[in-house]
């Protein structure tokens, strides 16, 4: 497989700005600076800016690199298509049905069924959880897995995307006052997750097509805003293991379904073009 120009300059800028900026923050992080998941002030708010441009970063490249290779015109057309909202109540349905799966699986197993938060702070993160979170699918699903699968297909698309999509998180294990520098997400755990959801992201792109992009934003920004409050109920093994190995059957057999060629072609390509 040979990488087209747009997907190798998308993700050479992403890592440029992800890693740049993410370098700054691990030095400033030994001189006080720190992250702040939960913001209750305008200096808080302040203070995470520079770690937005980290999580922004595959979003930022993804419009300057569409346009540079003039695969849109403006950004207008760009949030166009990256806003593109008109999809069935059906695809509405998958994307919360598998939230609703993936949370319900380790709540289900989960000894500790404490809210780590109250179930409110999920409508007050919405809006940060699209701009640092949801937004990184403006990149990763836009652009990079949509140009993967249309040359090797949804499942070597999705692990390819899965394993370029590691690496672009490794930085936040050294950023202060993240989840997962202070040990609170065990990377192990949270390898298997971006696995698992890598296809998931791949399954809605290809059955929603044009609004595929949204779809994916949504669910991204959903789960994030979701997950603060079950912190304590998903960090088991067992229900890492069985909730995102739900999710990825799940997803393997909606695509299979969608292609309706048989086994053969499970792994030709398919998705929407952009």
């Amino acid at each position: 497989m040979k990488a087209n120009k747009t997907t190798l300059e998308f993700t050479l800028l992403t890592f440029c700005i992800a890693y740049f900026s993410a370098g700054i923050l691990i030095i400033a992080s030994h001189f006080g600076y720190t992250v702040y998941n939960w913001v209750s002030s305008f200096a808080q708010l302040l203070a995470d800016l520079p770690f937005a441009i980290y999580i922004l970063s595959p979003a930022i490249a993804s419009f300057l690199v569409l346009k540079k290779n003039r695969k849109i015109e403006s950004l207008a057309e760009w949030l166009k298509n990256v806003f593109y909202v008109k999809n069935s109540w059906q695809l509405y349905f998958y994307v919360f049905a598998m939230l609703a799966l993936y949370f319900f699986i380790h709540y289900l197993l989960a000894q500790d069924k404490e809210f780590a938060q109250p179930f409110y702070t999920f409508f007050l993160s919405i809006p940060g959880n699209l701009f640092i979170g949801g937004l990184e699918e403006a990149g990763w699903t836009y652009v990079l897995q949509a140009d993967l699968a249309q040359k090797c297909g949804y499942i070597r698309s999705s692990f390819l995307t899965a394993m370029i999509w590691l690496l672009w998180h490794i930085p936040l294990f050294f950023i202060a006052g993240t989840d997962h520098s202070t040990g609170a997400i065990n990377f192990v755990m949270f390898a298997i997750q971006l696995m698992a959801f890598r296809f998931v992201y791949g399954a809605i792109y290809q059955l929603a097509e044009k609004g595929g992009v949204f779809l994916c934003i949504l669910f991204h920004t959903l789960f994030n805003a979701l997950s603060p409050i079950f912190t304590s109920v998903v960090m088991t093994w067992q229900g890492t293991i069985l909730a995102n190995g739900a999710l990825l059957l799940i997803s393997l057999i909606s695509v299979f379904l969608q292609n309706k060629k048989g086994p053969a072609d499970f792994t030709s390509t398919g998705g929407s073009k952009k």
